[in-house]
């Protein structure tokens, strides 16, 4: 059966025979640069037709449908159209800023994929506090939208940038809470250690209530910290004409619209992580059968389908709640969700330290 850890290991084994240690330290540098590369393109054309489609359907429409079978290359014919679009900068913006924002904002979206594991020994780089380093490393995009509003020199890009960073570091709060629930019940803070811990149930199962409302809480917080709506105040198109990215055109603008769906895809590929698994098959206790018919699934589909369930989730949110005002959008973290998540940290601590979960 085709595996991604069979792939790796044949591309080791032949690097290792033709080339000297350091050569192929360059050369696994090279590929994992444009395998995450070629990845985001990918993801970027894929997420954008999915949440047209999905869009499409609780609207009760049919959504793109002439360029391609169904629609299927209209993402397609969206990039080419801005690669031709020319990229202008206002005159009176600070031009490096303005044009460093977009970069900024992606390479972070790049330096988190490293400790997400894709499938079974398939990840680029195992860190022992790679949970950390996810959380560290995902507070520095609102730098990014930062720069760009205020670099843009226009009043509702700098409002839509300040908007985004209040939502950001609010939410943040709570989002880093619902993990630290996980880690108290398996203890670590490495990828691999918190998807092992998950070999005999998934936590959002095995975890009880805790559990539970880690989850919930988790993908209302990460809904917010991606500026997707309900909780779009950043980019309001009926206020703020786009937000923090109004002057920018051309593939600057692209940049910031894909980053904006891999954010969405890490967030859900760190949800699927923590709490569905991640690559590791539905295992349900001493079910040796159902067990070991789960496993014929590789990892990687496991990995893929539940971060794109969850991606569905949050697209299913954008479609279905009106957007939040600005009080209401803070209220609900400061006075609702960071109390529950507190007291949730708390209680999921009393069932780690005495056992109660399975």
């Amino acid at each position: 059966m085709f595996s991604l850890e069979g792939l790796t290991a044949m591309i080791q084994n032949w690097l290792s025979a033709n080339f000297n240690p350091t050569m192929v330290l360059v050369l696994q540098c090279v590929i994992v640069i444009l395998l995450s590369i070629s990845l985001f393109a990918v993801l970027g054309l894929v997420l954008v037709l999915m949440e047209r489609k999905v869009a499409a359907h609780i609207q009760i429409r049919l959504g793109p449908n002439r360029v391609g079978p169904g629609g299927m290359f209209q993402t397609v014919a969206d990039t080419l159209k801005l690669i031709m679009k020319e990229g202008l900068t206002p005159d009176k913006a600070d031009k490096l800023l303005f044009n460093l924002a977009p970069f900024v904002v992606m390479m972070v979206g790049m330096l988190l994929l490293a400790p997400i594991a894709f499938a079974k020994n398939f990840q680029i780089w195992d860190l022992n506090i790679g949970v950390l380093y996810i959380s560290s490393i995902s507070s520095l995009s609102v730098i990014g939208i930062l720069m760009a509003g205020w670099a843009s020199n226009n009043k509702y890009s700098l409002l839509g940038a300040m908007r985004s960073g209040a939502q950001i570091v609010s939410y943040e709060l709570s989002a880093g809470f619902a993990v630290l629930s996980i880690i108290v019940f398996t203890g670590s803070l490495q990828i691999t250690d918190i998807i092992n811990s998950q070999e005999n149930g998934w936590w959002l199962f095995k975890g009880h209530i805790p559990a539970i409302i880690s989850f919930v809480i988790f993908i209302i917080a990460v809904t917010a910290e991606t500026n997707r709506a309900p909780f779009d105040l950043a980019e309001a198109e009926s206020e703020l004409t786009a937000g923090f990215h109004t002057e920018y055109s051309g593939m600057r603008f692209a940049l910031f619209f894909l980053a904006e769906y891999i954010n969405i895809f890490i967030v859900c590929a760190i949800g699927a992580t923590l709490f569905l698994g991640g690559w590791m098959p539905l295992h349900i206790g001493h079910w040796e059968g159902f067990n070991h018919l789960m496993d014929y699934i590789p990892s990687s589909v496991w990995f893929m389908g539940k971060t794109f369930f969850l991606i569905f989730l949050i697209m299913w949110f954008r479609w279905t709640f009106p957007r939040l005002r600005v009080d209401q959008l803070l209220n609900l973290e400061w006075k609702y969700l960071l109390p529950i998540s507190l007291f949730n940290l708390l209680l999921a601590t009393v069932i780690a330290i005495y056992g109660w979960h399975f």
